[in-house]
């Protein structure tokens, strides 16, 4: 099978897509409806079951948190390559994200955290990467995740 334009695209950035975990709970990773695909919200998973952990603005730098942010829009085209039946070329747009950052009280560099995952769609997609976005701080985040993000994706 030949590659399409964004698994070339995957390829030249030196991004493996990872298999796509089972929800961790009662939800589904993926919900279609009409041309939107809207994506569960993901965390920074390192393995089968290993997440990257910890408070952004304590033991976690925000240089590192950009980066778990980034891990996540992979774990992000994971999904939608799943739920695409393994064609990202589909995506037409990306829509829009909300991310969410698990930082101290006094952390007020969100937005700056999750351009990890906002610059990963712009190189993958180009103009079409560009969306929307939201990046709020919680005081925690399951399994005291660094970060997670979710997404919805114009789709064909």
């Amino acid at each position: 099978m030949a590659k399409n334009k964004i698994d070339q695209r995957l390829a030249e950035l030196g991004i493996e897509l990872p298999e796509l975990p089972a929800p961790m709970a009662n939800y589904v990773p993926s919900v279609r409806t009409g041309n939107l695909l809207f994506l569960s919200g993901q965390g920074p998973r390192v393995g089968a079951k290993e997440f990257k952990h910890g408070k952004v603005g304590a033991e976690v730098s925000e240089e590192q948190a950009y980066q778990d942010a980034r891990l996540v829009g992979i774990q992000l085209l994971a999904a939608a390559k799943h739920a695409l039946d393994g064609d990202l070329s589909r995506v037409k747009r990306v829509v829009k994200l909300l991310g969410m950052v698990n930082g101290t009280s006094n952390f007020e560099r969100q937005p700056q955290v999750i351009n990890g995952c906002s610059d990963l769609m712009v190189e993958v997609f180009g103009e079409a990467g560009r969306h929307a976005r939201s990046a709020v701080g919680m005081g925690s985040l399951p399994g005291n995740i660094t970060v997670e993000i979710e997404a919805i994706l114009e789709v064909e």
